[in-house]
């Protein structure tokens, strides 16, 4: 945290929390729903200090006291957002549950590097007091409250809707949003006070996508294809923008710098990335500014392979757009010094569906002139592809895990989910752009004590590109 007195938690700037210490552990919910392993789901503790004896191991898990919860993505109580009040303190972890509806708040601030169960939410206060199911996104707000996304209702059905919570209790004080109108998908959103907007995403249905993809539900309208526009102040549902059939819009992101009206917002199917911004005429609109195209092959689900973009992050500085290309196995970093022309300039492959020798053949590519070599790393071929990424504050280094969720693991990548997933880390050339696998780092969740496990989501205790936001 800041030194600086009578300050909160966080920085005061984007630039200022670039200069912030370097990550010493990180904390992954590990997910064990689908894998055959009765075991609750857990919170990983891991060492990523070069210079510590237990360098890439896991030190800690905290157990949840329930099976089948599916943890999946972390917010924090108090961020950056509150760092003009000093009385506020960065030390619960918010941790969702995005099948059991289960919201644990985890203090991390007794023992950073052991964290305990503090208070859980049961998924009955969510049903009651806001009619709402399947939480994902958790932001601190400057009010000191949590906010909550969901993809649905109790029932299963899909609803965009959101839950606050009590900073200080816990407690669910019911619907952020007001007003009868609601998007009909939820997933992932972002806030700008400054420019009075939210913005949210969708994914699908929940009972549709729990468990697994079915390429008809798409025919059916069953996933998502628009970023949603709120009203920050009135929390009004005011517009949508649609980024067109078959997109799924996942991770959004806003720039950080708390002046700028533009963003960016990874879509999963169509693997396009759309800038999205404010118009002279004070709405907000949208443009793709990157095109993954999809690969012709043989022996897979689909006779067209997308490149399934599934993560999504800006550099604190504004200047670099990374994403995961979970099915082709990539991750790419863009320069975005001019957010309307995105430049690639650095890449690397770390698995995927299309390395050779594989059950996959790609047929025509408009990219690679060959299938990549399969990924190996200390002696282990690596399953799955690059899923979820976490930046270093300083830029120089991203943290990449391969697990998507349970569900849809089980069926795109089977060996995944029998071998565990892992965490790898890869050095980011922050003067002129480039990517390079960090060989000496890997942890390998596939040697846990109760079997192999999913890791997903990274966070750092003194948070991260993907959970402060600035006012």
């Amino acid at each position: 945290s800041a030194k600086c007195g009578g300050c909160g938690p966080g920085y005061a700037t984007p630039l200022d929390a670039m200069k912030g210490p370097r990550e010493e552990i990180v904390y992954l919910p590990c997910i064990y729903r689908n894998t055959g392993i009765e075991k609750p789901d857990y919170l990983a503790t891991v060492d990523v200090d070069p210079k510590s004896p237990h360098y890439c191991q896991v030190i800690h898990r905290l157990p949840m006291p329930n099976l089948k919860d599916e943890l999946h993505h972390s917010g924090w109580n108090a961020c950056s957002s509150c760092f003009g009040d000093a009385t506020k303190r960065r030390n619960r972890l918010i941790l969702p549950s995005l099948i059991s509806s289960r919201v644990y708040v985890v203090d991390v601030g007794t023992d950073l590097r052991a964290p305990r169960i503090h208070k859980i939410v049961e998924p009955v206060e969510l049903f009651w007091k806001g009619n709402v199911a399947n939480p994902h996104t958790s932001h601190c707000l400057g009010s000191g409250e949590i906010l909550i996304s969901c993809l649905g209702d109790p029932a299963g059905n899909g609803k965009g809707g959101f839950i606050l919570l009590d900073g200080e209790t816990f407690e669910v004080k019911g619907n952020w949003e007001n007003g009868e109108k609601v998007p009909p998908l939820g997933y992932d959103f972002w806030y700008q006070p400054r420019h009075n907007v939210l913005i949210s995403t969708e994914w699908g249905v929940p009972k549709v996508l729990a468990n697994g993809f079915n390429p008809a539900d798409l025919e059916r309208g069953h996933y998502g294809r628009r970023i949603n526009v709120w009203d920050w102040s009135t929390h009004t549902y005011i517009q949508a923008v649609d980024l067109g059939k078959d997109s799924i819009p996942l991770e959004i992101r806003f720039l950080h710098n708390p002046d700028a009206a533009e963003g960016f917002v990874g879509c999963a199917l169509s693997g396009a990335v759309h800038r999205f911004y404010k118009t002279e005429a004070r709405d907000w609109a949208a443009e793709k500014v990157i095109q993954v195209p999809n690969k012709k092959v043989q022996g897979w689900l689909l006779p067209d392979m997308p490149g399934l973009i599934t993560d999504i992050l800006i550099s604190l500085d504004d200047r670099f757009l990374y994403f995961s290309n979970w099915l082709h196995g990539d991750i790419r970093q863009y320069d975005i010094s001019d957010t309307r022309r995105p430049k690639l300039v650095g890449q690397v492959f770390l698995g995927g569906s299309i390395p050779k020798g594989g059950p996959v053949t790609v047929v025509e590519d408009k990219e690679l002139q060959c299938q990549p070599e399969p990924f190996v790393i200390k002696g282990k071929r690596v399953p799955g592809g690059p899923q979820m990424i976490q930046l270093s504050l300083d830029g120089k280094r991203l943290y990449v895990s391969t697990s998507l969720y349970s569900g849809w693991d089980k069926q795109f990548y089977p060996d995944l989910v029998k071998e565990g997933s892992v965490m790898l880390q890869i050095d980011v050339d922050t003067e002129r752009g480039g990517l390079k696998v960090n060989t000496n780092f890997l942890v390998d969740f596939g040697k846990e004590p109760d079997g192999p496990v999913l890791a997903h989501e990274i966070r750092y205790p003194g948070g991260d590109c993907t959970s402060d936001i600035w006012m």
